[in-house]
């Protein structure tokens, strides 16, 4: 099987398990992680890298996003389960995860949603929309009013090699959170290796349950969703 006909095989997964996903979740009323019964990543898998650009002001927005009062990794316990898998397994081909981010706050969504409508913020274009308008990045599937990531079985992740005890992140076409067609996970005019690079996450990720969404090469949801029904709103702290 071809790299491009893995990667269309399993974004037609993806696209199907996605199907009728659209009804907004609850939001649950707990107050605190422990509370909605999320788990930190680092209890599952203690070395795993983070890179939570959300807690920063490295990412879309120009600053640090509210709701993230730490640069943590939240998810339901099966989630996080399947996640370790697929760390451990990429630690023994001498690889390995970077997490860029995982539970996501609703406030956190309502915050970009606030970002997107605001015509006049456009500190980041360049570096990460710069081929599309901002008015359209609702229409384009960047953004959006509801996020899986609220649900907690939604992470997004890198590729990384590791060599003498030291990881770097793999050349995977475009940054996280880039918006626009080269993050397509089946981007045309990607080199040899950027392809080799996005087909290795995919299969890796989806060995564990984890289905892509086509837009971006590096937002996984765990299927079946544990509570697909329930959001949280809790901080990441």
């Amino acid at each position: 099987m071809t790299t491009r006909t893995c990667i269309s095989l399993a974004l037609a997964i993806a696209l199907a398990t996605s199907a009728g996903a659209a009804e907004a979740p609850t939001v649950s009323p707990a107050r605190s992680a422990a509370e909605a019964g999320l788990v930190d990543i680092r209890t599952r898998a203690p070395g795993i890298a983070l890179d939570i650009r959300y807690a920063t002001s490295n990412n879309f927005t120009g600053r640090p996003v509210p709701g993230y009062e730490a640069a943590a990794c939240y998810l339901l316990p099966p989630v996080a389960d399947a996640l370790a898998k697929v760390e451990r397994q990429l630690r023994s081909q001498g690889h390995a995860l970077q997490v860029h981010d995982c539970y996501r706050p609703v406030r956190s969504v309502q915050a970009f949603v606030a970002w997107a409508r605001d015509p006049h913020e456009t500190s980041r274009k360049a570096m990460q929309y710069p081929g599309v308008d901002k008015s359209r990045l609702f229409a384009e599937g960047y953004i959006a009013e509801q996020s899986g990531h609220s649900r907690a079985a939604t992470v997004d992740v890198g590729l990384m090699q590791c060599e003498a005890g030291r990881c770097t992140p793999l050349d995977m076409g475009t940054d996280f959170d880039f918006f626009g067609v080269r993050a397509h996970t089946a981007a045309d005019r990607l080199s040899t290796l950027q392809q080799a690079n996005r087909t290795y996450l995919l299969q890796a990720m989806a060995a564990a349950g984890f289905a892509n969404y086509p837009k971006e090469w590096w937002h996984y949801t765990f299927q079946p969703e544990p509570d697909p029904h329930t959001a949280y709103d809790v901080p990441v702290d």
